[in-house]
């Protein structure tokens, strides 16, 4: 297992083009690492969303109204006058930039106005949550789910660690999908050979062969030998890290 605390946008091999971050336990922070990581190496990054996320605190957007455009701004020059955000703070290189429809009323962003497909033309790389999880560690996916856009170059599947050895009915987004993938009670706990089971089998529902695993929230495993039981029963490789912020 390789253990990454920086440069995870190398680990987890992005390409640019259009990146799906899907599963759960630390979506939209792996979103803004990864932007950042991507801008400093002097990237053009957009930020965006398939479904639907609460704005990446840090990053700058523009317009006033309901449709944030996608405007990159580049570091050097505060995007709002005497902003201290940890963008205008000192990133040297690149632009970055997020883009999505804003509803008043929950505060939270849907998918741009433009397809991805264009927003791709405009940016080295567009990196989109993908999926929703409910703020759980865990989850299982419904039909509908997760909702990668059309020529996608990049699919990364986060786990939360801290959902390993809890409660399959406390940590797990749709605990019913979850156990009919592998055959327990929504009151068994969510081992790490239950989980791997359960991911294994949707990546093959979905076609998902190609994804990279990254096993977030290392540091809260009470057993660190978790982490690894779950890479030994997924059968692939698994980039663990503990993100921040």
């Amino acid at each position: 297992m390789e253990t990454v605390s920086g440069n995870l946008a190398s680990a987890l091999r992005i390409e640019p083009g259009i990146t799906a971050i899907i599963g759960s336990g630390g979506k939209s922070t792996l979103l803004k690492t990864l932007g950042l990581e991507l801008m400093r190496a002097g990237g053009r990054v957009l930020l965006c969303t398939t479904t639907h996320m609460f704005p990446v605190a840090g990053v700058p957007w523009d317009g006033p109204g309901r449709r944030l455009d996608a405007a990159p701004w580049k570091p050097g020059a505060a995007h709002v006058p005497g902003c201290t955000c940890e963008a205008c703070a000192g990133l040297a290189r690149g632009s970055i930039c997020q883009a999505g429809v804003l509803d008043p009323e929950t505060g939270k962003l849907s998918a741009p106005a433009e397809p991805l497909g264009e927003l791709a033309q405009r940016f080295n790389y567009v990196l989109a949550e993908a999926d929703g999880s409910k703020r759980l560690p865990l989850k299982a996916h419904a039909a509908w789910e997760p909702v990668i856009p059309s020529g996608t170059a990049n699919i990364v599947w986060i786990v939360g660690a801290s959902g390993l050895g809890k409660p399959i009915n406390e940590a797990v987004h749709r605990p019913e999908l979850f156990c009919e993938r592998c055959g327990c009670e929504t009151t068994d706990i969510a081992t790490p050979e239950r989980v791997a089971q359960v991911l294994n089998a949707e990546m093959q529902a979905l076609r998902l062969d190609a994804a990279h695993v990254i096993l977030n929230q290392v540091d809260t495993l009470s057993d660190p030998a978790m982490a690894a039981r779950f890479e030994a029963a997924l059968g692939r490789p698994v980039v663990a890290t503990s993100l921040q912020g």
